[in-house]
């Protein structure tokens, strides 16, 4: 565990380390302090003209490491998942259902449209079709209503008739979800829903 700050001393070190253009990381290895007193101790430290360049180096390549590990992650996600079958969508809708949906019809909500948008794709092969789907927003209000139901259509692929209610909190949306959140629930479900929760026992039932 890294150590509380003990003398007056430890933040002079601190700071000088900064000053010489180290990075967090660095100092928290040299100091063995923790990254939050760290940041605390180093807020408005300047940076010598001679180690700025340095610091900069060191920040250019920390992010291109970082590009670089991201390109190679997707690489490695192409590789691994080339395409998906019926038998692994059903696994998906089982798994996000799972952490995700009301335990007594087929009813969802969140504020990820791509989640969303793949729930009801996998809904569809079981045979949902969008006359059953019906999808409530909830926004604050100073969203425009309009804006807000074109938005969730196109991101969910299905018609704007599938939207029966708009749901109005108090507030503005200022800090919080630019689209509210949407939620979908499926007329007529209960043997679709059995077989969801069936598959969900199912996967209980194979993993150890």
């Amino acid at each position: 565990m890294r150590g509380m700050i003990t003398s007056p001393a430890e933040i002079k070190y601190i700071r000088s380390l900064r000053s010489k253009g180290l990075s967090i990381s660095e100092i928290v290895k040299l100091s063995n302090k923790s990254k939050s007193i760290v940041s605390k101790y180093i807020k408005n430290v300047k940076i010598t003209l001679k180690y700025q360049k340095l610091l900069l180096q060191k920040r250019n390549w920390v992010k291109q490491k970082s590009l670089l590990e991201w390109n190679e992650a997707r690489l490695e996600s192409n590789n691994r998942i080339k395409n998906i079958s019926n038998k692994e969508s059903m696994l998906i809708l089982a798994s996000l259902y799972w952490g995700e949906g009301t335990k007594k019809e087929l009813n969802i909500i969140n504020s990820d449209p791509n989640m969303l948008r793949i729930i009801i794709i996998c809904l569809k092969q079981l045979g949902i079709n969008n006359s059953q789907i019906k999808a409530t927003i909830r926004v604050y209000e100073d969203l425009d209503h309009k804006m807000v139901t074109k938005y969730w259509a196109k991101a969910l692929h299905i018609p704007e008739e599938c939207f029966k209610n708009i749901n109005v909190l108090n507030g503005k949306k200022i800090g919080k979800l630019p689209y509210g959140m949407c939620r979908i629930r499926v007329e007529k479900s209960s043997k679709y829903f059995k077989l969801v929760m069936s598959l969900i026992e199912r996967i209980k039932f194979l993993l150890p």
